[in-house]
């Protein structure tokens, strides 16, 4: 037996069928991160229905701080399980252990003062955000709630993914769904029936965030594949540095993410307003349309997720004919995907915007166009998130930070300031697609290249 059988013969991540893996972690993973956007969806769904196009235009004014804190998920929650894996597969047990407990505690501590800066800084915050004057309370009021449970919705996204590098990617599922089945029931409850409205929602959404985290803490505490103790939770600079310089690429796009969402706000209120559909219609439709999208991309993303532990584990173990395989398989499941997505995008516009509440026609009319124009290479605009989150689990985060910043920063943001300029808001449509097919391009030759290394051809 060679070494590197040595080191995998144990592990079902270095012996199991490539096939058979991708499969067994990525239904789990996808059904995490469908629960993980129905907690917004979800509140999108019931307050457009009982609260209207300002209510809705509110969540959207309140998604960057969402975003924020998936940054923090994936910084130290996908970072945490690389680190995890690919010490794992050198046969790095110690170091693994404290991977994975540095990575938990700073989940939590980076969610508790995200929460804090946002109660501090709630108004300004929301203005700078884009929040139009008659939104602004309605964002006031879902945002101060939901930030009590910033700390537990960190813990659970990134909880997640080293709860799934542990070998476990049920329990992660198990987490996500609990929550998110009883923030849509509370959800029910508390704007549908008792109509407390925005204050009902946030409250919905925070009760499942802290009932979803205390799972991960639990799972977390009685890891199958090492034992994690309480020394293990201590920061040392060795094992953060190890887990953020893997999680930075992630990161970075969830960062991108941020800016460009702010950046867009602030446009669709400027040009909108300049427009016939005002500030708020623009502001409300594209919150929805966006979150309509990750659903669709959380398909693609828990696939992609499920490649990680995989592709870690083979590359520390240089079982590189496993890594390419898993790779493969991932890009195309994520085609299929893809092309159903534009599909829906393209021939049920109408029809999905419908479903979170009527609207003038002004709104319905630039809905349809939103998701028609922007949403263009939906089936393909997966890629360069897949191709960052596999140079990341293979140990190569710079390449991975270049990827992810590729659409969102290099391409996106200068077309957002360049293209509304001479065509109004039309031109925040057609930012999406040009931004999407130069990236796509970018990822694919990269990801060629990196393939070409010939300990691929001759694994």
């Amino acid at each position: 037996m060679n070494q590197s059988d040595n080191k995998t013969a144990n592990n079902p991540l270095g012996a199991e069928p490539v096939g058979r893996l991708l499969w067994k972690f990525s239904i789990p993973s996808i059904i995490a991160l469908l629960v993980s956007s129905f907690y917004n969806i979800v509140d999108q769904f019931f307050i457009g229905r009982n609260v209207g196009e300002l209510g809705n235009a509110a969540t959207n004014i309140a998604f960057p701080l969402t975003i924020t804190c998936s940054a923090i998920s994936l910084f130290f929650g996908m970072g945490g399980a690389a680190a995890f894996n690919l010490a794992m597969g050198k046969g790095e047990k110690d170091k693994a252990v404290g991977y994975l407990g540095n990575a938990a505690a700073m989940l939590f501590l980076c969610g508790a003062v995200l929460c804090i800066i946002t109660v501090l800084f709630l108004e300004p915050m929301l203005k700078f955000f884009g929040s139009p004057d008659e939104v602004l309370e309605y964002a006031k009021t879902y945002t101060g709630i939901v930030a009590i449970g910033f700390p537990f919705l960190a813990l659970t996204g990134g909880g997640g993914h080293l709860i799934r590098a542990d070998g476990r990617p049920r329990a992660s599922m198990f987490c996500n769904l609990s929550g998110a089945i009883i923030n849509i029931f509370l959800d029910a409850l508390f704007v549908s029936v008792l109509h407390y409205g925005m204050a009902g929602a946030a409250a919905a959404t925070i009760i499942g965030q802290v009932i979803s985290g205390s799972l991960a803490i639990r799972f977390l505490s009685s890891c199958q594949t090492v034992k994690l103790k309480k020394e293990n939770l201590i920061l040392k600079k060795e094992y953060i540095e190890r887990v953020a310089s893997l999680g930075a690429a992630p990161c970075v796009n969830q960062i991108a993410m941020l800016v460009v969402q702010i950046s867009m706000n602030n446009s669709l209120k400027y040009y909108g307003g300049l427009s016939v559909y005002g500030s708020a219609i623009p502001i409300a439709c594209v919150g929805i349309i966006t979150k309509v999208n990750q659903i669709f991309l959380a398909l693609t993303v828990g696939i992609s997720q499920s490649m990680q532990p995989i592709t870690s584990f083979n590359y520390g173990a240089e079982k590189y004919d496993r890594v390419r395989s898993a790779y493969t398989r991932t890009l195309i499941s994520s085609l299929i995907i893809g092309i159903c997505a534009f599909l829906a995008f393209q021939l049920f516009p109408r029809q999905i915007i419908a479903l979170f509440g009527n609207g003038s026609e002004e709104y319905f009319n630039f809905a349809v166009r939103y998701f028609r124009v922007f949403l263009f290479f939906a089936f393909v605009n997966f890629m360069p998130a897949q191709v960052s989150s596999f140079f990341t689990s293979i140990g190569k985060p710079k390449k991975g930070m270049f990827v992810s910043l590729t659409r969102q920063v290099i391409f996106f943001l200068p077309l957002l300031l360049i293209l509304p300029l001479f065509m109004g808001i039309d031109g925040i449509m057609y930012v999406g697609p040009i931004a999407d097919l130069i990236a796509v391009i970018v990822s694919f030759v990269m990801v060629t290249l990196e393939f070409r290394d010939k300990k691929y051809s001759t694994a």
